[in-house]
This record gives C-alpha cells, sequence and structure tokens, in this order.
C-alpha cells in the first residue's frame, strides 16, 4: 500500500509581540484605557439595570388588586386582577381571570407566556 498525499496544511502568521523596549508591536497603555472604558461602560450598564430592576419591582409592589391585560404569546388577550409576581420562578399569581372559556377565580400565568401587560384606565 502506498503512503497517502499529504495535505497541504496553510501557515497562519501572528503579529510579534512586543519587544523589551516596546518600539513594536501591541500599545501596552491603550490596551489599558480600553479596559478602563470597558469596566466604566459595564458600570453604567450595571447602573441602569439596577435602576430599571428597582422600577419594575416597586411596580409589581403597587400593582395588587388593580385590573391587568396580559397579553400572551398566542396572541390571546386577557384580563384579571393582579395578585402577585414570583420573580425568581417567573410567574404572576392572578384572581378573576376572564378568557374565552370562562373565567377561572385564581391562576398561575407563566411570565414564559406572557409577552405583555398592562393596567389599563378604567
Amino acid at each position: 500500500m502506498a503512503d497517502p498525499i499529504p495535505v497541504p496544511v496553510g501557515i497562519l502568521r501572528l503579529p510579534r509581540g512586543p519587544d523589551s523596549s516596546g518600539s513594536r508591536g501591541f500599545d501596552r497603555h491603550r490596551h489599558r484605557d480600553r479596559s478602563r472604558e470597558r469596566s466604566r461602560d459595564l458600570a453604567a450598564v450595571q447602573g441602569a439595570r439596577a435602576e430599571l430592576r428597582a422600577r419594575f419591582l416597586r411596580l409589581l409592589g403597587r400593582a395588587r388588586g388593580k385590573r391587568s391585560r396580559f397579553c400572551l404569546w398566542n396572541g390571546l388577550r386577557v384580563l384579571a386582577d393582579f395578585g402577585a409576581a414570583d420573580v425568581q420562578s417567573g410567574a404572576f399569581q392572578v384572581d378573576s381571570l376572564r378568557t374565552p372559556l370562562g373565567v377561572q377565580a385564581s391562576a398561575l400565568l407563566r411570565s414564559g407566556d406572557v409577552l405583555e401587560f398592562s393596567f389599563p384606565l378604567e
């Protein structure tokens, strides 16, 4: 049996790293400046997310007993009295859920099924 023909392999050439004098290659100071900018950006994003979460939790606290409209991913819109929300497991507890099939005294709506919810003006 003959030896297989070797398949040519391309060579990947990487840029040279910095030498000891720092005259060529990567600029060390530029990298530090970028990492500082990134950390400031991440801190700003984290602060904004914390503020949005706090606003959402205040909304959930004030919503107890209010008439709510839920729009589900399948396009169904239902009305209910908002009860509570379990943010960790992602469920909304509602009372007097009005569906096309009738009224349920109480129910749990999975947040994965809910596209949006609102509190219509009465």
